[in-house]
């Protein structure tokens, strides 16, 4: 995001806190000894600092050594992922990206009743195209388990888990998926579960709490007498994570069938717990497997079953049946358990970790009705109050600014925390039906050179992408999307690739054809030409000259090979050249000055095919190659005289005369041409002799006689 605007920060887009940060403190794996001598320091690509560390000397002076560590700065809280995790997303994410820019042009063009009716549905297109995103971000399910699962397994092992994909599923939640918005707590419940173990890194969480009481379960014989098996369990009621519960529930030792003591009171009254926490009611459409609770989709439905579900426990609560469980430890767990589910604030408050786990508590057992926005942000801050986190999570800072419907700030946290890639794609979700949201990310801005601020983002992020050599390819499907300047800078990025790799040059034309960008890629085929041309390699200059129909410069081209062959356009001088107008193609023709070359060299073929009087269709041929060649206008008039002079044994035929009156003193105007032309400053004369220039008037004019007579 851009900085301050002002020396107060009052018209800073995004707010700036002025108190100094915390520094952050990187390893400098050196390995060097003994202590450094000198430390050089210069930026490379992107946010890496490359260190130079040198050692000092010895004490005859010499030994002076050192080595270059990289340094990687930033990445913030959420950098949790390599940088061929990010490379893997960036590719991943464009077909979706793309997919979904192409379908909002459509929708621009549609009429406008028909565009109104399709606007309605955006947030369908938003949401296939989020959950195209969070696919790449790593799996939050649960991992395939063995064939015999241990029954003291609590938590299920579970994929890879990052802030990023959580950040971007808590968007989608508030933002695209419309679905969820009549069961926005529910969502935030099931969350939750996902990513409770990325609350907090330092402090202990719920998540936390029950994988170290997986651990010692393991080796514990009665689990009911440890406080810890019913902290566990009031903990996950607390944030609605019933299966656990009730498989916490289930190890009870009232369960087991070698019990001493009579325990089915006991045992009663923990199976009726768990049945209670299985059949709660929950105000949401379905529930995935292996998650319990009764699932009501109207209000009213829902209300009903909530009150007669809190009268059972109430009734259960004032039951006589209390006083004839023996065993404190499961009588006051149980009824702990009890008043979470009654929504006594102590409890809950107890047996919570954080605000957030505070937070989703009250959704469940205080306010189960809460729709949208509602009072959720008050809320939040008087959760924060009671249960606030040392040092401020990435997740629970974008939650807040999220909750305060505040675009700038979300922004700002996912730019900070997430960097380009996030706010980037983020923006679609947060404008996909956020009125507010569409004027602050789409309005123009004055002070940004008249682009908005979700272009502003792109062309960042792009620059970011065509700053590597393995992402450059995919920054156009990002600068096209950019309606201000980023055809502008589309046009940079692809002048400034490689022009001597003929691969890269064919992605380049690739890239201008798919964009419909014919300007561009004729200007990419012509810097081609030229670097290929000077560089030596001169069919590979002609060939892309040729592709963009570059006429000016194939003709000056083709002065400066008349210059290379030279005036008299000798055999020996010539053959150098005959590869090179080999590659030109039968095409060349139209390629202006460069026909003459292509001819010509027909002409030195069929000129040398011609031995003896027997030759007469070689002879022929010749003659009709010098016809063409002399009337064409690209033939360049210093090459006239070479080129009777060249055909001075066809037009001394012995058995008869080849050429014609009518081509006899075509040849004979054009030497007469010559003649005049002498006169003029500008004139190129050739290296041919007087005795020369003799000769061909004497064939000429027998061949105009013999002719003649011929014809007669």
């Amino acid at each position: 995001m851009p900085g301050l605007l002002s020396p107060d920060g009052k018209e800073s887009l995004v707010p700036f806190n002025l108190d100094l940060q915390k520094p952050s403190i990187h390893t400098l794996p050196h390995g060097l000894r003994p202590s450094l001598f000198r430390i050089h320091i210069s930026w490379s690509r992107g946010n890496c600092l490359h260190v130079t560390c040198l050692r000092p000397p010895n004490e005859d002076g010499e030994g002076c050594g050192g080595k270059i560590a990289a340094v990687t700065l930033g990445g913030g809280e959420g950098g949790d992922l390599s940088d061929a995790q990010m490379r893997r997303v960036a590719y991943g994410s464009v077909p979706a990206f793309a997919l979904l820019q192409s379908q909002k042009n459509v929708d621009i063009q549609l009429p406008r009743m028909v565009a109104d009716t399709v606007r309605s549905q955006w947030w369908q297109h938003v949401l296939d195209y989020s959950n195209q995103i969070k696919a790449l971000l790593g799996d939050a399910k649960y991992s395939p388990s063995s064939v015999i699962e241990n029954p003291r397994t609590v938590l299920k092992p579970v994929g890879e888990l990052t802030n990023l994909r959580a950040a971007w599923q808590l968007m989608e939640i508030f933002y695209a998926d419309k679905h969820s918005l009549p069961w926005l707590p529910e969502s935030l419940v099931d969350w939750l579960a996902d990513y409770d173990s990325l609350i907090s890194k330092v402090e202990s969480t719920i998540h936390s709490k029950l994988t170290n009481l997986q651990k010692k379960l393991v080796n514990l014989q009665i689990v009911e007498d440890d406080p810890e098996y019913w902290e566990g369990i009031s903990s996950a009621l607390a944030v609605g994570w019933f299966d656990i519960v009730v498989k916490l529930l289930r190890l009870h030792g009232s369960y087991q069938l070698d019990q001493l003591d009579c325990r089915e009171t006991e045992n009663g009254l923990v199976e009726t717990v768990a049945v209670l926490v299985s059949e709660m009611p929950r105000m949401r459409p379905n529930l995935s497997n292996g998650k319990l609770g009764q699932c009501y989709k109207s209000k009213s439905d829902f209300v009903k079953a909530w009150e007669k579900w809190r009268g059972h426990i109430a009734k259960l609560d004032c039951s006589a049946f209390w006083i004839q469980c023996a065993n404190h430890q499961t009588r006051d767990g149980l009824k702990n358990m009890l008043q979470i589910m009654l929504g006594n604030i102590n409890s809950i408050t107890t047996y919570t970790c954080n605000w957030m786990e505070l937070y989703i508590s009250h959704f469940l057992y205080v306010r189960p009705l809460t729709a949208g926005f509602d009072g959720m942000l008050s809320l939040a801050q008087k959760c924060m109050d009671l249960k606030s986190i040392s040092g401020s999570c990435v997740l629970t800072r974008l939650i807040l600014g999220i909750l305060g419907e505040n675009t700038e700030v979300i922004l700002a946290e996912c730019s900070r925390t997430f960097g380009p890639w996030m706010v980037t794609h983020a923006t679609e979700l947060l404008t996909a039906e956020n009125n507010e949201a569409e004027l602050v990310l789409h309005g123009e801005r004055y002070n940004l050179g008249g682009i908005s601020i979700e272009e502003l983002h792109r062309l960042v992020y792009a620059q970011i992408l065509s700053s590597h050599t393995l992402t450059w390819q995919i920054a156009p499907t990002y600068l096209v999307s950019c309606p201000k300047q980023g055809l502008g800078f589309l046009e940079i990025l692809l002048y400034k690739q490689p022009a001597h790799h003929y691969q890269m040059i064919l992605k380049n034309l690739e890239i201008c054809r798919l964009y419909e960008l014919d300007s561009i890629g004729i200007s990419v085929m012509k810097i081609a030409g030229m670097h290929h041309w000077k560089h030596g390699r001169k069919g590979f200059g002609i060939y892309w000259l040729q592709q963009a129909h570059d006429e000016v410069r194939l003709n000056r081209i083709a002065n400066e090979l008349f210059d290379c062959i030279g005036k008299s356009v000798s055999d020996d001088v010539f053959k150098q050249w005959e590869g090179l107008i080999e590659l030109l193609g039968s095409e060349v023709g139209k390629a202006g000055g460069l026909e003459f070359l292509h001819k010509y060299r027909d002409f030195k073929r069929s000129i040398h095919l011609v031995q003896d009087k027997n030759s007469v269709d070689a002879a022929k041929s010749a003659v009709e190659f010098l016809m063409q060649l002399m009337k064409s206008p690209s033939t360049p008039q210093r090459f006239w005289l070479s080129l009777l002079h060249d055909s001075v044994k066809l037009l001394n035929w012995p058995i008869r005369p080849l050429l014609n009156v009518s081509q006899t003193n075509l040849l004979l105007n054009k030497l007469q041409e010559l003649s005049m032309a002498k006169l003029h400053p500008g004139f190129c004369n050739t290296n041919l002799t007087s005795e020369a220039t003799s000769s061909i008037r004497l064939a000429l004019g027998a061949n105009l006689g013999r002719a003649i007579l011929e014809d007669c």
